[in-house]
């Protein structure tokens, strides 16, 4: 069974020549780990009660509430897309996680502060009481609660790119031969944390804001956003840190405006190019490679004396980029259908809204003789985050030691065929909540509870647990395998924005779940019908809509593998000259589930 890397091995790393190591290495990984799990124990543990405490505090309708909240939700995807471009491309990725530490713990006091001062939210107000007069919340009050939902996004937008690349900043060295392995190892076991994190978040935060009230239940994480902020820069000394280049989005539109000054320019032939492309002294990349070769024009020297000075330098990086820089557009043009396939799963996910009020609807004791214990309606989501997380440890601890024990040689799935597994569990997800749903609803009519949305119905919530654990294993095989996909598929100057694609996916996810909801609620419900998306979730056809889910995220599994073909063999894969214009068509076969005898064989070119 193999371990993690141990200290020295980290160190050596960091330096491959065996020289003593003064930064980086394992001793960095509690403080950077802890920090971004404490963001998350706080910012997911706001997330679960958020909308009981719109409506009962700022008297929102469960409607404005829940977009309220979709908002939320998408700015906190977002934003990492600039946390990423300012951290790669100025500040860097220990300045930018520490200022979003800062304003993730401002945002938790603000929001703290809005459960302790009772004059910056609506006053108390029983709206059935005889007389009584509830107005909404002003504009003062919103303006605080916005406030503080912003400065929160601001500090995940920082902090979740960052923390990722920031840690394997601290282990990532190309000239070990075991640096794909240690790489793998380590974002398993990043996520496993994470996924533990959020798990706490779902059940400790949860529970002390439903029997301690939202003073102490806004207080805790604010508290542990602090700890959070204070570890991390507690160990600066310790930490490898990167140099920024600059403005590298700027680099990457240069690209595309010298790419089409120079369209009518011809490219070279291949034996007689490297002379011909303009590239910096240090770079390892002479001639740019041959996809999307139309890019390929922004670094061709089409007249030495005019576009290069003295120096060595460009004179007019509109007109003349290098050849590090047509590569790096190119990688981001390039997985950009194969990120696009994540945004399905990351919708199917969107669903909790729906899942509550089902889990609100039926029984939710663990034993039904004799417990009086109810699984809280808004902790059902553990069940996801504790699949992911074992899925992790096995894969790691178990499945890869014993199979390369079996097999006698090294093993490991594909990072393709993680995410095409992932995509399909989450196709299988979506089928069986919409199987869940057709029993819980017939159920409920036949006990008379047609009319009667908030009765609980003689059926146990415990059947919701497979979709939950479906949805844990698809997140872990697909989120994982994306992230390591793009952060080896990337120029190193790119990696926090490829640890934040993921992450922009959900922000599209969310947006994208509120157009397929409206749209379904606007066709369904023409003409007087009841609307699939009810409100009353027992007259409602909550199973259709996650049929229509289903059916749409089988044919994202479609796509994906057109996808994963087109785009081709893995940067590493060519690296190690491992595929050929066959490994391409067994890659294919390994995404459809039908490829483990690739795995024999690049197992076997490994072992040679």
């Amino acid at each position: 069974m193999e371990n993690p890397p141990n200290e020295t091995e980290a160190a050596k790393q960091i330096q491959p020549n065996g020289g003593k190591k003064t930064k980086g290495g394992i001793i960095t990984m509690p403080f950077i780990i802890a920090n971004e799990a404490f963001e998350k124990v706080a910012s997911y543990g706001l997330l679960p009660n958020m909308i009981m405490y719109l409506i009962r505090d700022y008297r929102f309708g469960v409607a404005k509430g829940t977009n309220v909240l979709y908002m939320w939700s998408a700015a906190s995807s977002f934003t990492p897309l600039l946390g990423a471009f300012l951290s790669d491309s100025y500040l860097g990725r220990f300045l930018t996680i520490s200022i979003a530490s800062l304003s993730s713990f401002l945002g938790m006091m603000l929001l703290w502060l809005t459960a302790m001062l009772p004059q910056v939210k609506p006053s108390p107000c029983d709206p059935t009481a005889a007389g009584s007069n509830c107005g909404p919340a002003t504009a003062s009050h919103l303006a605080l609660l916005y406030s503080a939902f912003a400065l929160i996004s601001i500090g995940s937008g920082g902090i979740r790119p960052c923390s990722l690349a920031f840690g394997a900043d601290q282990l990532d060295n190309k000239e070990n031969p075991k640096n794909e392995r240690v790489l793998e190892s380590f974002f398993g076991w990043y996520y496993a944390s994470s996924a533990v994190a959020v798990l706490i978040a779902f059940t400790g935060i949860v529970y002390i804001q439903e029997h301690l009230g939202w003073k102490i239940g806004f207080g805790v994480p604010a508290v542990l956003m602090l700890i959070a902020a204070l570890l991390f820069v507690l160990a600066s000394p310790l930490y490898v840190t990167r140099g920024v280049s600059k403005s590298l989005f700027t680099g990457l539109a240069q690209v595309g405006v010298a790419a089409y000054k120079k369209r009518k320019l011809s490219l070279p032939d291949h034996h007689d190019s490297v002379d011909c492309y303009y590239h910096t002294k240090d770079s390892d990349l002479k001639a740019p490679s041959h996809k999307l070769r139309f890019l390929n024009k922004a670094c061709l020297i089409s007249n030495r004396d005019e576009e290069i000075g003295s120096d060595g330098f460009a004179l007019n990086s509109w007109r003349l980029c290098t050849t590090d820089k047509v590569e790096e557009l190119k990688a981001l043009i390039k997985v950009i259908p194969l990120w696009s396939t994540g945004i399905m799963m990351s919708i199917n996910t969107n669903q909790s809204t729906f899942q509550l009020l089902q889990a609100t609807s039926m029984d939710r004791r663990l034993s039904r003789h004799g417990s009086s214990f109810q699984v809280p309606a808004g902790s059902f989501g553990m069940f996801t985050i504790i699949a992911l997380a074992t899925w992790v440890v096995l894969y790691d601890r178990a499945v890869i030691p014993l199979a390369s024990k079996i097999r006698g040689r090294p093993f490991r799935l594909s990072v393709k065929l993680r995410m095409g597994l992932g995509l399909f569990m989450s196709f299988l997800a979506m089928a069986v909540s919409a199987t869940v749903e057709s029993f819980r609803r017939n159920k409920a009519i036949s006990q008379g509870y047609a009319n009667s949305p908030n009765a609980v119905v003689d059926f146990s919530a415990m059947w919701l647990v497979p979709q939950y654990v479906l949805h844990g294993l698809a997140e872990a095989l697909t989120a994982i395998g994306q992230t390591e996909f793009f952060y080896t598929e990337f120029p190193k100057s790119m990696s926090s924005i490829a640890a934040s694609l993921f992450g922009l996916g959900m922000g599209v996810a969310s947006l994208l779940a509120s157009v397929v909801l409206n749209a379904v609620n606007e066709l369904t419900s023409r003409n007087g019908k009841e609307s699939w998306v009810s409100d009353n979730i027992n007259k409602g056809h909550y199973n259709y809509y996650y049929w229509v889910l289903a059916i749409m995220s089988f044919i994202n599994v479609i796509y994906y593998v057109i996808c994963s073909w087109s785009y081709g063999p893995l940067v590493d894969q060519v690296r190690n000259g491992r595929v050929n214009g066959v490994r391409e068509e067994e890659e294919l076969l390994d995404i459809v589930g039908k490829g483990f005898e690739k795995e024999d064989l690049s197992a076997v070119s490994k072992a040679n």
